[in-house]
């Protein structure tokens, strides 16, 4: 079903995820250029009739109208819902990152100032749904994302239950809706739930987080819900001493069986892990305020997201040796990143690679480019297990990823596409290859849009010598080059060094091409600006 199209609109490319109200896809919205994620109710299930279909339809429009009426930054966002044939579907922001489940399996011992944090962000999201009021009757590591940079986003309200008057569950009796061993004893027994019962999972949740595993185990999911009902949690300084007392108690206290024994709401709960969270400016756990830390919201508030691991610029970038051009900088865009599976799926050849560029240029003709983005960025490393990184085949798909990227502004992960380029072209052959210095060109180009004018200009001023005397190659790359350096000299404040350049190059310009030129012109105006501002 890969390549089918929604609603005449989103394009569905891989499987991401699946359960009983159906399948979860990685698509791409044609008319806004973007990834989302799209649900879609299983059409076996809708065609089934009776009441179970009615109940599915009820259940899944709620799902749509609730989860678009919770307004929080930790709760995925709903962009559009309704009907595809026999099938109903509902469009979701997608989330880049891991799953929290995922995460923990990374990080055995979990740290606990992670957990703190984790629950607290948690805590955030749940006053805002409970707020509405809705409660999301399954809340777990699965439907919880850590993000690259340490935020977390809420999933699927799919099996919440508004809190009506007049108490209506859309459930029949003995068919609890949620994942036993996340489940309250009200829930397991059919009872009226709440928020309540929202907190009893989140003490599951920070239970597992703390210790490695949830409180309550077994080999049936009637053994699981029999021992919430009746048997206490292991208190965590047992298996995990390090853990501080207060947050042990409130472990605790959010795993009573009785309702009324627990917090009163979220709130309540955030101010009793308030005390144990880190203070701004400073490092806990492992990693400090590294990639999908969920500490970093705490530790550095509001603050944007520089980097991803082995992508940012180098702060040395002109110190590359007068050989080649620096080394290059690991690929990808931190973790999570890479691209949803198009319809091209992966290489099986020479022949489907070339199926697949011919697919690229066709999004990109139709201004597509996250989606061309997307689908290179799955089959490049494909294409590199199959026929090794040196390959034909690998180069050419990498030239395209590098220039979509460019071309989509992602200068990030364009750049050690571009080094690495670079480097196995300067290795076949030579560093005075037109190829290769394009590709440097490019790389400094990144390094200057990333916003360190230092680190470009040394790279363009380290690529100037080679571009002047290369045999064969682009005759303007030396003026281009020139240009970015002057435009840099005048950003960092040098501006008797940017005069020099600029007006060597102004010369050089109306010889070449003409005074007239536009390129020429540029020049022009920033000497211009700069008797300005000596007068």
């Amino acid at each position: 079903m890969s390549g089918r199209v929604v609603a005449g609109r989103y394009e569905l490319a891989t499987v991401v995820g699946q359960g009983g109200m159906g399948q979860v896809w990685t698509a791409y919205d044609r008319t806004l250029d973007r990834r989302v994620a799209v649900k879609l109710v299983r059409a076996d299930r809708v065609a089934a009739g009776g009441e179970d279909a009615e109940e599915l339809r009820l259940r899944f429009a709620r799902e749509c109208r609730v989860t678009a009426r919770v307004d929080h930054p930790g709760l995925v966002t709903v962009h559009d819902a309704g009907s595809d044939g026999d099938e109903l579907f509902l469009v979701m922001q997608y989330v880049e990152g891991a799953d929290l489940a995922d995460h923990l399996a990374e990080h055995d011992p979990y740290p606990w100032p992670w957990a703190v944090a984790v629950g607290a962000q948690l805590c955030s999201v749940l006053a805002a749904v409970h707020a509405v009021p809705v409660v999301h009757r399954d809340l777990k590591p699965r439907n919880v994302m850590v993000r690259p940079d340490g935020t977390l986003t809420v999933l699927d309200l799919g099996v919440a239950s508004v809190l009506e008057a007049d108490g209506t569950r859309l459930t029949r009796t003995g068919a609890p809706v949620g994942s036993p061993a996340y489940m309250a004893p009200e829930q397991a027994m059919g009872g009226a739930v709440g928020p309540r019962t929202d907190l009893y999972a989140l003490g599951v949740l920070l239970h597992e987080l703390l210790s490695g595993t949830v409180p309550f185990a077994g080999s049936t999911a009637l053994g699981v819900l029999h021992r919430h009902l009746y048997e206490p949690p292991v208190p965590l300084r047992e298996v995990r001493p390090e853990v501080p007392g207060p947050l042990e108690a409130l472990v605790l206290r959010l795993l009573a069986k009785d309702p009324g024994d627990r917090p009163a709401d979220a709130w309540e709960v955030y101010g009793a892990l308030a005390g144990l969270l880190p203070a701004p400016g400073g490092a806990a756990g492992r990693g400090g305020s590294g990639p999908m830390d969920p500490t970093r919201p705490f530790l550095r508030p509001h603050a944007p997201w520089p980097d991803r691991p082995g992508t940012a610029a180098p702060a040395g970038a002109g110190a590359a040796p007068p050989g080649g051009p620096a080394a290059p900088g690991a690929a990808g865009a931190g973790p999570g990143g890479g691209g949803a599976v198009g319809a091209t799926g992966g290489p099986a050849g020479a022949g489907g690679v070339a199926e697949a560029v011919d697919e690229v240029r066709r999004l990109l003709d139709a201004g597509r480019i996250t989606q061309a983005v997307g689908v290179l960025g799955d089959l490049v490393p494909a294409a590199a297990a199959q026929h090794g990184e040196r390959s034909p085949v690998v180069h050419l798909l990498r030239k395209q990823y590098a220039a979509t990227l460019l071309e989509d502004g992602r200068y990030r992960q364009a750049l050690p596409e571009l080094r690495l380029l670079a480097r196995e072209r300067a290795e076949a052959y030579g560093p005075a290859d037109p190829q290769v210095l394009r590709f440097r060109y490019e790389a400094a180009q990144c390094v200057e849009q990333l916003g360190d004018p230092v680190a470009a200009l040394a790279e363009y001023r380290a690529l100037l010598p080679w571009a002047e005397r290369a045999a064969g190659g682009d005759p303007d790359l030396p003026l281009d080059v020139r240009r970015r350096a002057g435009g840099l000299l005048l950003s960092t404040g040098d501006r008797a060094a940017a005069r020099e350049v600029l007006t060597g190059l102004l010369a050089d310009l109306e010889r070449r091409h003409g005074p007239h030129h536009p390129a020429a012109g540029e020049v022009r105006g920033m000497l211009d600006w700069l008797g300005r501002v000596a007068g």
